[in-house]
């Protein structure tokens, strides 16, 4: 029973960080992820075009500097 109250007052914590976002905020967040989406489509269409990994991975990071986290824009799957 612990457990189940622990993890709701996380939970509403965590809300709580979100409610306190202004709407500007949650407008720039919006953008932010789509032209991260735009960037791992244009990477999925290199790919498709038979361009080399490497080369995909390279023009993600060009697209994808000051949008998000880490060498794989914010997204790393398993291979």
């Amino acid at each position: 029973m612990n457990k189940i109250a622990l993890f709701l007052a996380a939970m509403s914590l965590s809300w709580g960080a979100v409610a306190q976002h202004s709407k500007k905020e949650v407008e720039q967040d919006i953008a932010r992820h789509r032209a991260m989406a735009e960037a791992h489509e244009a990477a999925a269409k290199c790919l498709e075009s038979g361009k080399k990994p490497d080369q995909c991975i390279q023009e993600l990071q060009t697209a994808c500097r000051g949008l998000a986290l880490g060498k794989y824009c914010g997204m790393k799957h398993a291979h």
